[in-house]
């Protein structure tokens, strides 16, 4: 029998505000007014971090146990700490498993009260670590359905993410209408195996760290050649799609190496931890993902240039290796152009 309340399971809360959990709760909250249920409960390491979220009617906690305690669903977006009807739903963001596990122990130590709240995480973590978190909130009583989303920050943004999700199919018609159309543009479902979804996750972070390495280097090789990349660009959108193109996009554009202080669109770090999930489940099963450590010995070249430089990088920086690699420059043309002008 659940011990959650009738006003628990009206409410909806968040825990956590880096950029794509921020994103992701302004939607939200936005969908809430507009169908005119309960404001957004949130919490954050950096509680000043969601002024724009209390600026639109979310309601600040003083803690992630608080949050947990006073809604039915509650997102939760973490990230390692560095530089209606419902029950809890986290929505989990985090660049560290441990910072995850963490957070998840706290949350068990309410006890019973967690019995009849749902736990929807959009971590990607490894499979393993799904299924714990799983184990150990579901032995208190709790749903637990992973949900990881697929997309940057911008796409998050604009409320166009796809999810992932799996876990016990009553809870996840629940929590869709906190999902399609509100923070993604589509849900694929995964089974009621909460670990099947993060092996989804895993091996779509491969096709795109192998997307990202493959096309560095034919724009590497374009350069080289005196191909215009424009022209290369517009084969890849008009021959390999919309998704490659986005790719192609953030090498050509200069969003691999943002401007001093601007965020990337998806963080090296999490590239590189993400993508060495896919590289030691491979090892795990007998196999080795090629691409996937090409991938991620460049990525850690990239995160060197990165400390050396003082500059945040995006994930698509595997580009600035190839290039110096070629005897070309980690800066293409764009960035020179768009920096020099920054430091006028």
């Amino acid at each position: 029998m659940s011990s959650t309340t009738a006003d628990e399971k009206s409410r909806v809360g968040w825990i956590g505000l880096g950029s794509m959990g921020l994103a992701m709760a302004l939607n939200i909250q936005k969908h809430l007014t507009a169908t005119r249920q309960p404001n957004l409960y949130y919490w954050n390491r950096t509680i000043s971090k969601g002024e724009d979220l209390r600026n639109i009617g979310g309601k600040p906690c003083t803690s992630a146990v608080n949050v947990v305690l006073d809604c039915g669903v509650t997102f939760i977006s973490v990230s390692h700490r560095q530089n209606r009807q419902v029950s809890v739903l986290i929505c989990q963001q985090v660049s560290d498993d441990n910072t995850l596990r963490s957070l998840v122990d706290q949350i068990a130590s309410i006890g019973s009260p967690l019995r009849g709240k749902i736990f929807v995480d959009t971590t990607t973590l490894h499979p393993d670590t799904t299924t714990a978190v799983a184990k150990q909130l579901e032995g208190l009583g709790a749903v637990y359905i992973a949900a990881p989303v697929f997309g940057s920050t911008p796409v998050a943004q604009a409320g166009q993410l796809l999810v992932a999700v799996a876990g016990r199919a009553s809870a996840v018609s629940v929590i869709e209408l906190y999902l399609e159309g509100v923070i993604a543009r589509g849900i694929i479902r995964v089974g009621e195996d909460p670990a099947q979804a993060l092996l989804l996750k895993t091996t779509s972070n491969m096709l795109t760290a192998g997307m990202m390495y493959l096309i560095s280097e034919a724009h590497t090789l374009a350069e080289k050649s005196g191909l215009p990349s424009s022209v290369l660009e517009s084969l890849i959108e008009q021959n390999l799609g919309t998704y490659a193109h986005g790719v192609s996009k953030r090498m050509t554009s200069g969003a691999y190496l943002p401007v001093i202080g601007q965020a990337p669109q998806s963080s090296l770090e999490l590239g590189i931890k993400d993508v060495h999930h896919g590289v030691d489940l491979a090892r795990s099963k007998g196999m080795r993902l090629d691409v996937g450590e090409a991938y991620v010995e460049a990525a850690r070249e990239a995160k060197q240039w990165s400390n050396e430089n003082g500059r945040a990088l995006d994930s698509s920086s595997v580009f600035g290796v190839v290039r110096e690699r070629a005897g070309l420059g980690f800066e293409n043309e764009v960035v020179q152009e768009r920096d020099a002008k920054y430091h006028r």
